[in-house]
């Protein structure tokens, strides 16, 4: 397994994209290639007291970097020398089995679809996040934010790639699905909902998929489904508040926590809870989000990845690559392709 890192990417370049790929390499075990400017990344190391590059890493020398405020459309003309597009070129090529870079979102996906591809029949690609939920599982929200308007038939494909995600990567023996509504009925939703619901209830009815309808968004974080296909515009504001309301709760837990010496008392007792519960949201722990529907696994970590988030970024990075599910998302899209063709004869 080798996994290609974008070392110039992300606000703590190169210190902790190296670090951390320094970290996978000697506690997963795979091979990592490091792309940025060479003599930065041998500094780094040099930093840390590393004179030589263990055995099974190396350095693909990339002069340019890709800038947070550049035009996604000409990244791929304007920054071709980057560390981000020779790494997903490297990719391609077949040099690597998943990419991984915490730089520009918009620059990624643009360069991804246009250098690895997407899958064939897919229309968008989507970012589908695994947020952790009460059932003790992880639910995949797609599209996040890559696609803020969606089409009927890419919510349909967001459901499909998502489910095969969590089938393959997460575990889940037969992933729920569910459409994002403002309530459960099937007759809720603007037009896009009920003619999405429509879709995935047929692909439900033909075995590709395990469609359980309508979902709200407070019973995502319960754990209602596996996969919670939406668009784009509608995800992030998903993904966020989730985000925003465990940080608001985790606060509250600290302050009561402060209030006087028995509470301080139970928080020394009450460490190791407190600890599992600050990992599980902790998106350090995660790595990062997946672009699914690209033909590679292609790996977007936080932009404020520090060493920690990039070692799970590549751990990340090896399941995705195990468990790459662009092979059967091709034979479900050629299955409805002909389902579809054949109900118009």
């Amino acid at each position: 397994m080798k996994i290609i890192l974008d070392a110039m990417g992300g606000d703590l370049a190169p210190e902790a994209p190296v670090m951390g790929a320094m970290d996978a390499a000697k506690e997963l075990g795979t091979q990592i290639v490091l792309v940025g400017r060479g003599e930065e990344i041998l500094d780094v190391l040099k930093k840390h007291g590393i004179e030589n590059l263990p055995e099974g890493m190396e350095i693909a020398n990339a002069d340019d970097v890709v800038d947070m405020h550049d035009d996604p459309a000409s990244v791929l003309h304007k920054r071709k020398n980057s560390s981000m597009v020779i790494g997903l070129k490297m990719l391609s090529d077949g040099m690597g089995d998943a990419f991984v870079s915490a730089g520009s979102t918009g620059a990624l996906l643009t360069a991804a679809t246009l250098l690895v591809r997407r899958v064939k029949g897919i229309r968008r690609a989507a970012m589908g996040p695994a947020v952790p939920n009460k059932a003790g599982g992880k639910t995949v929200i797609l599209d996040c934010g890559a696609n803020a308007e969606c089409t009927p038939e890419f919510l349909l494909q967001f459901g499909l790639v998502g489910s095969l995600y969590a089938k393959g990567s997460l575990g889940v023996e037969n992933p729920r699905v569910g459409l994002l509504n403002i309530g459960t009925e099937d007759s809720k939703g603007t037009q896009l909902q009920k003619e999405a619901y429509a879709l995935l209830e047929d692909a439900g009815k033909q075995g590709l998929i395990h469609f359980v309808g309508n979902v709200e968004a407070r019973d995502v974080p319960l754990g209602a489904v596996d996969v919670v296909v939406c668009d784009g515009f509608s995800g992030n504001v998903l993904l966020k508040s989730i985000e925003g309301t465990a940080m608001f709760l985790g606060s509250l837990i600290k302050k009561m926590f402060k209030k006087n010496a028995l509470t301080m008392l139970g928080a020394v007792l009450c460490k190791s809870g407190i600890s599992d519960l600050t990992r599980l949201l902790d998106y350090r722990e995660i790595g990062g989000t997946p672009f699914l529907g690209i033909r590679k696994p292609v790996i977007k970590a936080h932009g404020s990845s520090d060493r920690l988030a990039f070692r799970n970024a590549v751990k990340q990075a090896i399941a995705a690559a195990e468990n790459n599910p662009a092979p059967e998302l091709e034979k479900m899209l050629a299955k409805l392709a002909a389902e579809k063709e054949s109900s118009h004869d």
